[in-house]
């Protein structure tokens, strides 16, 4: 059951990857673009969803037992990353502030 809950906790980061890769592009893009800041982290949103459920069948299919573990394991990495980075982001941007000032 261990080896679930590590596999889900991965699983979990790997599920926010595409989120970072998203939040990204959106620098890239231009006030203009038909691509426009919102689509891309739709997009990329959904491809998130598509690897979490993805990650979530595989381990059904191998090992059924041990499913809610991993998938619990996989939620609560996906949310405690994405609290992790969005309070890093929060506070990198008002050391920055303050270094302007």
């Amino acid at each position: 059951m261990a080896a679930a809950i590590v596999c889900g906790a991965l699983a979990g980061i790997i599920g926010f990857l595409p989120l970072i890769a998203g939040l990204r592009m959106t620098r890239k893009v231009t006030a203009t673009s038909n691509f426009g800041h919102m689509s891309i982290l739709l997009l990329s949103l959904i491809i998130s969803f598509v690897l979490m459920f993805a990650f979530a069948i595989i381990c059904v299919n191998v090992a059924r037992d041990v499913a809610m573990p991993f998938v619990l394991a996989e939620a609560v990495a996906l949310s405690v990353f994405a609290i992790a980075f969005g309070v890093k982001r929060t506070l990198t941007g008002k050391e920055k502030q303050e270094k302007k000032e």
